[in-house]
């Protein structure tokens, strides 16, 4: 008998332990994510925009910043809708995203991206983006809430 409730103990701590492990991945959830950013650069570029989250079924402001460094030329607008996934509140989304990239944009085209930040919040957006740019750099997104 001591056996079998040495056994019975050893799976109820793994249970726990599990369940504990997984607990805030599994309570985690995810929003709607509109976003507009206007890009403008001469070699270090800058952006900015603002958008909004939709959790919960809540709507909150976000506003939008960033830097570019390396081969940035051009301005464009971008508008991107998406989800975000992997947050347990509204301030999940805010932080730094980063990403490396290259592209040409002459006019309109699609543009599409997932990003991760600090949190572990993802961001899967689409979109158009409108205007002249190239670029071949590494840039940095700000996400802050209003």
């Amino acid at each position: 008998m001591p056996l079998s409730s040495t056994i019975r103990v050893a799976l109820i701590a793994l249970a726990t332990f599990v369940g504990i492990s997984f607990s805030s991945s599994a309570h985690a959830e995810s929003g709607t994510v509109s976003l507009v950013i206007y890009k403008a650069g001469w070699f270090i570029g800058g952006s900015g925009g603002s958008g909004t989250l939709t959790f919960r079924g809540r709507t909150y402001p976000l506003s939008t910043g960033g830097l570019d460094y390396g081969l940035v030329f051009g301005g464009s607008k971008t508008v991107l809708r998406g989800r975000v996934s992997n947050i347990n509140r509204p301030s999940d989304v805010a932080g730094v995203y980063g990403a490396a990239g290259a592209g040409i944009a002459i006019g309109s085209g699609a543009r599409a991206i997932v990003l991760t930040n600090q949190k572990g919040a993802v961001l899967e957006l689409s979109g158009r983006q409108t205007g002249l740019m190239a670029n071949a750099d590494l840039s940095g997104l700000a996400i802050t809430m209003k």
